[in-house]
């Protein structure tokens, strides 16, 4: 969330595309966790994110080092920030 949900998901709030791009992804989250039975937790999301920051490190991704330019296309940024928003939503339910 420090990373980079905080700065996402403000951001997301002011562009409509990067919203409707993340909502996408928390939806193929979702699907996924709940199709391996487990339940949605912060737990599963955070073992999820590792996954996804792994599989991409070792094809050659790099975070991005300082501030993030949230209107590129970045599959995995915005894998990322779907982890952060619903990890987000659990937290403030």
């Amino acid at each position: 969330m420090a990373s980079i949900g905080y700065s996402g998901l403000s951001t997301a709030r002011k562009m409509p595309a990067l919203l409707a791009s993340v909502d996408q992804h928390a939806a193929a989250i979702r699907e996924s966790l709940e199709g391996d039975a487990r339940p949605l937790s912060v737990v599963a999301l955070a073992a999820y994110a590792e996954g996804v920051r792994d599989a991409a490190y070792r094809h050659g991704w790099r975070a991005p080092s300082g501030a993030i330019d949230w209107s590129t296309d970045d599959w995995v940024l915005h894998r990322l920030l779907a982890v952060c928003l619903l990890g987000h939503a659990l937290h403030t339910a």
